[in-house]
C-alpha cells in the first residue's frame, strides 16, 4: 500500500493525524487537536514543512533511542516520529517524511 496520512480520532475524543509509511510503518504521529479542522491544517503544515532539511530536530530520548521532531514556520513541533534503536534508520525515517509528507493522501477515519 501507498504512504498515507490516517486522520483519527482518539479516545480522548481529539482529533490526530499519523503519516504512514508505503511498509505500514507510522513515521510521523501528530499531538491531539480539540477540532478536527485543527489536525487538517497540521497535515497542511506537514505538507508544506516536510522538504525542508531545517524542519527536522534530531533528538535522543532518555533511554537512548533516537528519534526527530518535525516543526513548523514558527517552530512550533508538527509532529514526532517513532523511536529507533540507530542514527540512520532515524535518518532513513526523515528521508521518508520528507519524500512521502509533501504529497500523500489523506485517509479520514473519523
Amino acid at each position: 500500500m501507498a504512504a498515507r496520512y490516517e486522520l483519527f480520532e482518539g479516545i480522548d475524543e481529539q482529533f490526530y493525524f499519523r503519516l504512514i509509511a508505503a511498509n505500514g510503518e507510522t513515521i510521523l504521529r501528530s499531538e491531539g487537536y480539540v477540532a478536527k479542522q485543527g489536525a487538517e491544517n497540521g497535515i497542511s503544515s506537514v505538507r508544506a514543512n516536510s522538504p525542508h532539511d531545517n524542519r527536522y530536530e534530531k533528538r535522543i530520548s532518555s533511554n537512548d533511542k533516537y528519534y526527530f521532531v518535525l516543526k513548523s514556520g514558527n517552530w512550533e513541533i508538527i509532529g514526532m516520529s517513532q523511536m529507533y534503536t540507530t542514527v540512520q534508520a532515524r535518518d532513513k525515517g526523515i528521508a521518508s517524511v520528507k519524500a512521502n509528507g509533501p504529497v500523500a493522501p489523506i485517509i479520514d477515519l473519523t
